[in-house]
Parts: C-alpha cells; structure tokens; sequence
C-alpha cells in the first residue's frame, strides 16, 4: 500500500498548498481519502482527469470535502468526449440528503449521483474500495457528525486522524497500524470550540504513541506553527510506503 499526500493544509491554505487529500494505492485500486478544495487541480498535474476508484469524506467541514463541487463540473464537461467512470464516494449516515439538499442550491438535486456511485458508510462497519477495506470511527470535532478512518490492505494498515480532539477513539482507530497520518492544527491545545475541534503536535505524539503505532505522519499542520525536525511532517508531493 502507497500513500501519496494531494494536499495537507489546516482550513486555511498554506502557500501553495491543496487542502486535505490522501491518496492511497493498492494492487492498482486508488482511494482519495478526502478532497478539500486544490485537490482535483492538484490530481490533473498528473492525469487529465483523475481515475480513482473510490473517495472517502471525514466530515463536511469545506476543507476536507470542498472539490467534490469542481470534480461534478468538470465531468459533466469532459464527458462530452465520452463517458467517464463514476468514482463510489463514501459519505456519512445522512450524507446522501446533504448532498442532494447542496446539489439543489448549486445546480440540481442529483448532480453529485450522476458523478459518483454514492453510498453510506456505517461506524464501525467496514466498507470496500476494491482490495482496501476501510472503517470509519466517530471522533469529537466541535459539534459536528466526524470519522477517522483506518484503512486495510495488501497486508498493512493506515490510520486517518481527519480532524479530532483528543479521543480513546482516535487512540482505538489507530492502534497497532504502520502509518497514523494525524492532524496537529493547534499550538499547545489551547480551547479552539466548545467543544474542542483540534490536536496540538504534543496531542497528537500522545496519540500515536498510546495508539502503538508503528510511524507517525504529522498533517494538517499551519506553517505558521514550528515544527522540530524530530517528527515527520506531511508535505503535498510526499509519497510514501506504507
């Protein structure tokens, strides 16, 4: 299993950088976990247009989920010139009426199930994009309905923080695994939301290291915020094996 880091931006774009994207590549299937607003740009460097088998979405905070709008336009446009494959996307229990609530002030109800193949994820409950196999675990974000996701495959696993606060549950979904790729947006924990939205980089090493991981790729991180050379820091380009 490969990972290729789109995009690794907070909710704010560092310079020259894509939002939220982590493409994951196994036995030739390819998984987009996320797609934040500079993601698709970011894909078509590479490809014409992007040919993914499938796009798992954390939460619908614009910064993780923002390119799914571009990436419907661009296919209604470019498949003038034939049909293009319709990627499945993951979305949330409730996902499909938010979408289609979305889909009816954008454009039309339906424009995001005439793009993808859209289904439900369940917590808790695997779902597969082709070889990978992938649960989502709900973790505290402010108020709003969030997952980690943990994916399985040829044999290895990643863990997927999205965005949390420090939670057993993260802990939970990120235990054991080769690679945590964990958020670190805060300085030093500070209240960000009442509730709390966030990890510190400190937050985030106590996760990892609780968690038994086996390597930790800090993400989602401002450059505004130092960062010791000591941990490793995600960067849009960075490939790795998992």
């Amino acid at each position: 299993m490969r990972l290729n880091v789109i995009g690794s931006s907070p909710a704010w774009p560092n310079p020259g950088s894509a939002h939220s994207g982590y493409m994951l590549e196994a036995n030739g299937s390819r998984l987009l976990l996320d797609c934040g607003p500079g993601v698709l740009g970011r894909l078509r460097e590479s490809e014409l247009w992007p040919q993914v088998d499938g796009i798992a979405i954390t939460h619908w905070h614009l910064d993780h989920w923002g390119d799914l709008v571009p990436w419907v336009w661009g296919s209604y446009y470019l498949s003038t010139n034939g049909p293009l494959p319709r990627p499945q996307l993951w979305v949330q229990p409730g996902g499909a009426a938010f979408l289609a609530e979305l889909g009816g002030a954008l454009g039309f109800p339906d424009m995001f199930e005439k793009t993808f193949v859209l289904d439900e994820y369940e917590p808790d409950t695997p779902f597969q994009v082709g070889p990978l196999t992938v649960i989502a675990t709900k973790v505290p974000h402010y108020r709003l309905r969030t997952y980690a996701f943990r994916v399985e495959g040829d044999g290895r696993s990643l863990a997927y923080s999205g965005d949390s606060a420090p939670s057993d549950e993260l802990v939970s979904c990120a235990k054991d695994a080769d690679l945590f790729v964990c958020e670190a947006t805060l300085l030093r924990g500070e209240l960000d939301g009442e509730p709390r939205g966030h990890l510190s980089l400190e937050e985030a090493v106590d996760a990892y290291e609780a968690s038994g991981a086996r390597r930790l790729l800090v993400t989602h991180r401002p450059c505004e915020l130092p960062t010791p050379d000591e941990y490793e820091l995600a960067y849009d380009g960075l490939e790795l094996d998992v």
